[in-house]
């Protein structure tokens, strides 16, 4: 929307983009571009909105938006409203006196997960900004304190296990310890511990291109910007390598790397951003991204509930139904009981048992999937077992490798071979045994509103008696062109 009309609730917007709208995250782009222009743009857009919502409506008015919208308007106060006129700073901090009341009388109003902590951080930034505000942020303190300690796993992770929000909760808290510490208030005990041990796992799930890895509702971003969020942690520079209570796993050898989501979906509750995605995982050489999972589109029906599925991700598929059962408005029903995951490293070698019994339940089959990933970076090897515990007639299943739309596919005529050549001229070629190979249309969505065609390698067969066995190998052919 270049010019929305009417402009605070323009017609066919989609509902994340008005929310974005009325959160005022774009008053930090106005003032990247800098200039006069940008500030009078700025305190213009401030006042429309002002004199348009003053009555309580959606999105305006939710507290998430609310909270996002004080942070930023009290955030970017000194870039558009320290030198306004006295009469418009008058107007803006009425106004947000009146939201800050606002979000201190229906908080936590149910919200879950990010969301509490994105409007807290707007409670807190008003009771450390606005006069009179010492209870606003003494309520925003106890919130983020009690939310802390449940939203944080023992590894530093996020309990949503999604990237994308693991980098938004992050982002909260570093503003929020700038904050605290420029209005000299005591910052949580947990906040200091939170951020270092955050910054770690985010490290893991960055991709050589400094994006996240494609999991569960989240988009590439982009990797200078969370470079920059990285920058502002302060403390140690190096990912880990394993997050057990977070569910995820990274194998690095070479230019090679290998994320890996290894872990059971999160508890209810926590679970609307959740994909049945378990075992998938993503490839990228050096910055050059190979195997990824479908990703994310923000806000189009149509995509919301595909690319949630298992098919949507390089994992194993059985009777094309998914690990964990998707819920229509989001969250998880039936899910994997039991997800295990055993590391082991030799001489720069790597190794991942992993298993979950996601279709257990329904089919009566358990999926084991094993990595291995040489030292030299330039061999990678899986198996993905099925173990049937319930007898019964055979049960199709497909083991997928959706490919980044920069990568060219090509099948050898034999049949049993797929050539990949990235995009800087590096060759790969995977080979399997045990399943029917073939290549296949696929979408990309892991730019954010981008929906990008491009294909998946898909080895299909038949799980019968005791189950099946697919191996399967990614070998580097030759070396990267300079």
């Amino acid at each position: 929307f270049d010019h929305p009309a009417p402009l605070w609730s323009p017609l066919g917007a989609e509902a994340d983009w008005c929310s974005t709208l009325h959160g005022f995250s774009w008053l930090r782009d106005l003032r990247a571009a800098g200039g006069d222009a940008a500030r009078r743009a700025a305190r213009e857009l401030v006042v429309s909105w002002i004199d348009g919502n003053r009555r309580w409506r959606r999105p305006a008015w939710e507290p998430v938006v609310v909270g996002s919208r004080l942070a930023n308007w009290l955030g970017q106060y000194e870039f558009f409203a320290a030198s306004a006129d006295l009469e418009l700073r008058q107007v803006m901090l009425s106004s947000a006196t009146r939201q800050a009341a606002h979000l201190h009388r229906v908080l936590p109003a149910g919200l879950a997960g990010a969301d509490v902590i994105a409007a807290a951080k707007g409670l807190i930034y008003a009771g450390c900004c606005l006069p009179g505000g010492r209870a606003w942020r003494e309520r925003g303190l106890a919130l983020l304190s009690r939310e802390l300690p449940r939203q944080i796993l023992a590894d530093g992770g996020h309990v949503e296990r999604s990237p994308a929000r693991h980098l938004s909760v992050l982002r909260d808290l570093i503003d929020l310890r700038a904050t605290l510490h420029a209005a000299e208030v005591e910052a949580p005990a947990h906040l200091h511990s939170a951020i270092e041990s955050m910054a770690a796992v985010l490290r893991l799930l960055q991709h050589g291109d400094g994006g996240l890895a494609l999991f569960n509702d989240s988009n590439e971003d982009e990797g200078w910007q969370i470079d920059m969020v990285l920058q502002r942690c302060g403390g140690r520079n190096r990912p880990l390598m394993s997050a057990p209570q977070s569910g995820f796993q990274r194998l690095q050898a070479g230019r090679t790397l290998v994320i890996v989501e290894a872990g059971a979906p999160p508890p209810p509750g926590f679970d609307a951003h959740s994909h049945a995605g378990t075992l998938s995982f993503e490839v990228s050489d050096g910055r050059d991204r190979l195997i990824v999972n479908c990703g994310a589109h923000p806000s189009r029906a149509e995509w919301q509930r595909a690319q949630r599925t298992t098919a949507a991700h390089s994992t194993l598929t059985l009777q094309a139904t998914n690990s964990s059962g998707l819920m229509p408005a989001g969250g998880i029903g039936r899910r994997p009981d039991n997800v295990t995951c055993r590391r082991q490293e030799h001489d720069g070698t790597l190794w991942l048992d992993m298993s979950h019994d996601g279709y257990l339940g329904n089919l009566g089959i358990l999926h084991h999937r094993r990595l291995y990933l040489a030292s030299s970076g330039d061999d990678l090897r899986g198996e993905d077992r099925l173990e049937v515990r319930r007898a019964g007639a055979g049960v199709e299943f497909c083991v997928r490798f959706h490919l980044h739309p920069d990568v060219q596919a090509s099948l050898a005529q034999a049949g049993d071979t797929v050539f990949l050549r990235g995009p800087k001229g590096s060759g790969w070629r995977l080979r399997t045994a045990g399943a029917a190979l073939s290549l296949e249309p696929s979408i990309y969505l892991g730019r954010p509103g981008e929906v990008r065609r491009t294909q998946q390698i898909v080895l299909a067969g038949t799980a019968e008696g005791t189950g099946a066995t697919v191996k399967w190998s990614l070998q580097r052919e030759g070396r990267k062109r300079r």
